[in-house]
């Protein structure tokens, strides 16, 4: 019962990642229709910058400082060189925020180096935030923090006993996740400031007749999304690892998040990320053989040199590929996305 327990609260944070970045991304689209390219690299910018100033002034810091910067920067980007395209159309705008990852690639690795960095949580973060005690005869406890070493023993051979940490950098990750989904909710739907962002993309003119400034709402947006991305980027890679392949890992994964959940929809967005990532985790913890799962659900695989091969992948193996798969089947059977609404 731990076992899938802490699977599940694995699966859920990972998921909970994945939502923090795409909430920047469905917020950049849903506001302005401009599908980012280079959010990934907003992330890993966060990362590296909260990894910097991390040293300098602490970790706390460095969690508001980072996505700051970061945001500032995305705000330049929009300012001097996306808004330039915007009369070109999409495929301009895809093209230029996909030339900007290769160029924060570059300076990232300039600046910091190939290799990877150490990024450590702050103390209050590092440890487990709780423990699930799993005894044979007593049954499922939890204690927080770290258990005592005397409670992970068994004085008895015929006693099975298993402690399950769970860190706190990643429930930490996950009350991080949360607020910002209430956080951007509540402004987008019950600020006047949410209700001119949303009005500027489907009604600009008329939002400019009543004295707002469109082009610094969009700037603004396009910060705001790049500055989730940096904050993001700041706990994932303290949780994590900070290295220069880190947008490449996690940029393919958070399109899908986007296309599943519903393009431009915050809550299909949150409900995407977590199925994926459940999805995900319980792939790589139950790693069967695909021949080993066929047999027990009844089903007689081909063989063959190809189906040899095939059988023995395992569900770990495969697991990089499920979020692509689930892309496929959404596509197929429900184009829109699980909670999306948009036409175009």
């Amino acid at each position: 019962m731990e076992f899938f327990i802490i699977s599940m609260l694995n699966g859920v944070s990972y998921g909970l990642l994945l939502f923090m970045l795409s909430s920047g991304l469905t917020l950049i689209f849903s506001m302005m229709g401009v599908l980012n390219f280079a959010h990934a690299s907003f992330y890993m910018l966060g990362a590296y910058i909260g990894y910097t100033v991390s040293r300098m002034v602490g970790f706390w810091p460095a969690l508001v400082l980072a996505p700051l910067l970061v945001a500032a920067l995305g705000v330049l980007f929009e300012r001097h060189f996306l808004r330039k395209v915007y009369k070109f159309g999409h495929v301009p705008e895809l093209l230029i925020t996909f030339g900007l990852t290769y160029v924060i690639l570059e300076l990232v690795q300039l600046v910091w180096g190939r290799i990877a960095l150490e990024f450590r949580p702050p103390d209050l973060l590092q440890g487990p935030a709780f423990t699930l005690i799993n005894h044979s005869l007593k049954g499922l406890s939890l204690i927080w923090g770290a258990a005592p070493a005397e409670l992970c023993r068994a004085a008895d051979a015929s006693v099975r006993l298993v402690c399950s940490p769970f860190p706190a950098t990643r429930a930490f990750m996950m009350l991080m996740a949360v607020i910002m989904l209430v956080s951007v909710w509540l402004l987008l739907t019950r600020t006047r400031i949410g209700l001119v962002i949303q009005a500027a993309l489907t009604h600009p003119e008329m939002v400019e007749a009543l004295g707002h400034n469109v082009p610094a709402v969009f700037m603004l947006v396009f910060g705001a999304g790049a500055g989730l991305a940096g904050l993001a980027g700041v706990i994932g890679g303290s949780t994590f690892l900070t290295e220069p392949s880190m947008a490449a890992a996690v940029g393919p994964v958070i399109f899908v998040v986007v296309v599943v959940g519903g393009m431009g929809s915050l809550s299909g967005a949150f409900l995407a990320s977590v199925l994926i990532g459940v999805i995900q985790t319980f792939a790589v913890a139950f790693d069967y053989s695909l021949g080993t799962l066929a047999a027990q659900l009844g089903l007689q695989l081909g063989a063959g040199v190809l189906g040899n091969s095939f059988v023995k992948l395992t569900l770990s193996q495969i697991a990089p590929i499920l979020p692509f798969l689930f892309l496929v089947l959404i596509l197929i059977f429900r184009p829109k996305g699980l909670l999306g609404t948009r036409e175009d």
